[in-house]
């Protein structure tokens, strides 16, 4: 061997024994804290043997792993955003005690599949949302049609996993878990004999069907003394005068043009303040929101911003940390565009140079553009939702697709 040429390390194993004695550590301390948090009903899955699955759930709190994680005996290697490891020091912790499995948002993330049948080869349970996004508006989001041919790949049983109440307790937008009951289950068991035979399409739609729960109804009630605070991150259109911005307090949210003001209910029903609402439930305010943008002409828009914010300016670099480029920049929404202003200029995003804007968590916003990320973190009642649907809009009207639902969420 030349002296000069060292020998290229084998990847070693991704699941690892630690692994289980880390679960069992976190079971043991935060089991009773997230019962008592959540009030939730954790109904054991009782396995057939020792096997891996793939585990498929919906996405409605912020604890949805750990609720899995009590479902399930051993440890389970989660599919997680990128932005998770790029914490510095925090990610390296993270990643050495539970080993999750980096996905890149909105994007065919070839990577994150080598992983995933990686863990499978290894014998290790891996859990996902196919929705990728944990839902804004209590309905099942989007889900990538790519969930049913990496399942086939991996040819595991596929446990789906339902959340119910989990919007009641926690919403995406607001910062507080109001008390009332929700429910976290096994639904069905999809055996790899029993799929095999389906086309991906068919497979798609089984696996949407099982995880698909609608919190647009009266389940309960879910008490808080601030139900409505932050509603304002979700909601920027106003039935009665279009775009617009709002203000939330307590258990209202107001609209900032026309006054508007609906209260938001302990069974999550939607109430008019003075003057009615036509919306008895944020599923069919959403509903109405998205409608609204599909119908937009982002063009008016090219020369005049449609909205304003300030925020903290990082550049994301990928696996590592982030880097503050702006501690208070300016950030201007148009139709086509998304301009940050800095002291020392201007960054141009042009729509057709970014391949992706997405939201991660209740409104940061990252931008990806020229082989970098970018990120904006507003203040707590800053609405991130618009970049993304207003960046999606204009893709699909330049696609000339009109009516294409999805805006990105």
């Amino acid at each position: 061997m030349e002296p000069n040429k060292k020998k290229k390390k084998k990847p070693g194993k991704w699941t690892k024994f630690r692994h289980r004695i880390v679960r069992n550590v976190l079971f043991f301390l935060l089991v009773p804290y997230i019962k008592w948090k959540y009030h939730v009903k954790v109904e054991r899955y009782k396995a057939k043997g020792k096997r891996p699955y793939l585990i498929l759930m919906n996405h409605q709190t912020a604890f949805d792993q750990f609720f899995v994680g009590m479902a399930f005996k051993g440890p389970i290697y989660y599919v997680a955003s990128e932005d998770l490891f790029s914490k510095g020091w925090i990610s390296s912790i993270i990643r050495y005690l539970v080993a999750p499995i980096p996905i890149k948002k909105q994007t065919t993330d070839v990577r994150a599949i080598m992983n995933c049948l990686k863990v499978a080869r290894e014998g290790g349970t891996i859990a996902m949302a196919p929705e990728g996004n944990r839902t804004f508006s209590g309905r099942l989001e989007h889900m990538n049609p790519a969930v049913a041919p990496l399942a086939r790949k991996l040819n595991m049983p596929i446990a789906l996993f339902r959340i119910e109440g989990g919007y009641g307790v926690q919403p995406r937008w607001s910062n507080v878990v109001r008390k009332g009951k929700m429910r976290a289950y096994v639904s069905r068991v999809l055996e790899p004999e029993e799929y095999k035979n389906l086309s991906d399409e068919e497979l798609f739609q089984l696996i949407r069907e099982e995880l698909n729960v609608n919190e647009g109804c009266v389940c309960g009630e879910f008490h808080h003394k601030k139900l409505a605070e932050y509603m304002e991150r979700l909601v920027y259109v106003c039935p009665k005068c279009g775009l617009s911005h709002f203000e939330s307090h307590l258990d209202t949210v107001t609209c900032q043009k026309c006054g508007q003001t609906v209260r938001y209910l302990p069974t999550k029903e939607l109430e008019g303040v003075a003057t009615a609402f036509p919306f008895r439930f944020m599923t069919e305010w959403y509903a109405y929101q998205n409608d609204f943008i599909n119908q937009l002409d982002t063009a008016a828009y090219y020369d005049t911003p449609m909205y304003e914010d300030t925020v903290k300016f990082f550049e994301v670099i990928p696996y590592k940390n982030k880097v503050l480029l702006e501690k208070s920049a300016r950030v201007l929404l148009y139709g086509n565009k998304i301009v940050i202003i800095e002291k020392e200029g201007e960054r141009t995003f042009l729509f057709d140079e970014t391949s992706a804007v997405t939201i991660l968590g209740r409104n940061k916003i990252n931008i990806y553009f020229d082989k970098r990320i970018y990120q904006l973190k507003g203040p707590k009642p800053m609405n991130g939702v618009k970049y993304v649907n207003i960046f999606n809009r204009y893709l699909n009207q330049k696609r000339g697709e009109e009516n294409v639902e999805f805006l990105g969420l």
